[in-house]
């Protein structure tokens, strides 16, 4: 079992949290790549960091499209990334009996929004006492999000996050509303999926296309209403990436990114305490 880490606090009202890393797990190289860039530049700013990364990518348009490592390999690197930056980690789950094995290593299991409903799914991961991250389906209400938040803390859930990742917008598209956000705030720490939010599903014919260019717009709207963190998958090479290659950001512009968005977390969120 990996070292268990403090993991930062999640709230609407506290500085933001950066959860980030790639879509999926490449490779033990990559990965390692990234995780060692994002410790660097959010310990220069003093941000509190969860690394994230998918050993598998269940929900594939094509039988021929890449996965990811699997589970074991994942989760070995996992573990080590872990360890070697003092981090806590984030990866999906997307069946029940994968809780309990995944629940050795990441400090945050995550519900994928297309699984958000499978209430086997969202309990087996309560019942490992982790913090589950549940992400919003494309085709839920805000308000619905309330019930797989208490599922979830049923099932005895250490926390519960709600990330928001767009809405279904006729074919093809997604769209946020950022009333959204404030809806969820009342009830949940939230999190804004800055990647996610820009994909365009099926677009690119058996994969998913997107519009990375309109990350940081969203991102400075989200980080405005005043949320809790941001996800946000990185890549040292977004169009070469096996996974989500037009909605990975470029990992050599983290920063400018992040210093982008940091000053308006800190003008929200001050003027919310004073």
């Amino acid at each position: 079992m990996a070292q268990n880490i403090i993991l930062p606090s999640l709230s609407n009202t506290k500085p933001l949290v950066l959860i980030a890393g790639p879509c999926m797990i490449e490779n033990e190289e990559m990965a390692f790549q990234v995780a060692r860039h994002l410790h660097h530049v959010t310990s220069k700013r003093g941000i509190a960091f969860v690394f994230k990364a998918s050993f598998d990518k269940a929900n594939r348009q094509s039988l021929d499209s890449p996965r990811g490592v699997g589970i074991r390999q994942g989760l070995e690197i996992l573990s080590r990334i872990k360890e070697a930056f003092h981090l806590p980690v984030l990866t999906d789950i997307h069946l029940p009996e994968q809780a309990k094995e995944v629940a050795q290593v990441a400090d945050v299991l995550q519900i994928p929004a297309f699984l958000c409903r499978q209430t086997d799914l969202v309990v087996a991961a309560g019942e490992t006492g982790r913090i589950v991250n549940i992400k919003k389906g494309q085709f839920l209400s805000p308000n619905q999000t309330e019930a797989l938040r208490d599922k979830a803390r049923r099932a005895g859930a250490r926390d519960v996050w709600l990330t928001e990742r767009g809405t279904t917008f006729g074919y093809n598209d997604l769209v946020v509303d950022f009333r959204s956000l404030e809806i969820m705030k009342s009830f949940s720490p939230v999190v804004f999926d800055a990647s996610h939010s820009v994909q365009k599903p099926g677009a690119a014919g058996t994969t998913s296309g997107g519009d990375r260019q309109m990350i940081p717009a969203l991102l400075r709207a989200a980080v405005a209403v005043g949320i809790a963190a941001v996800f946000l998958e990185v890549h040292p090479a977004p169009e070469n990436a096996l996974s989500d290659s037009h909605t990975q950001w470029p990992l050599e512009s983290t920063e400018i990114l992040l210093d982008d968005i940091l000053p308006i977390d800190k003008i929200v969120k001050g003027r919310k305490h004073a």
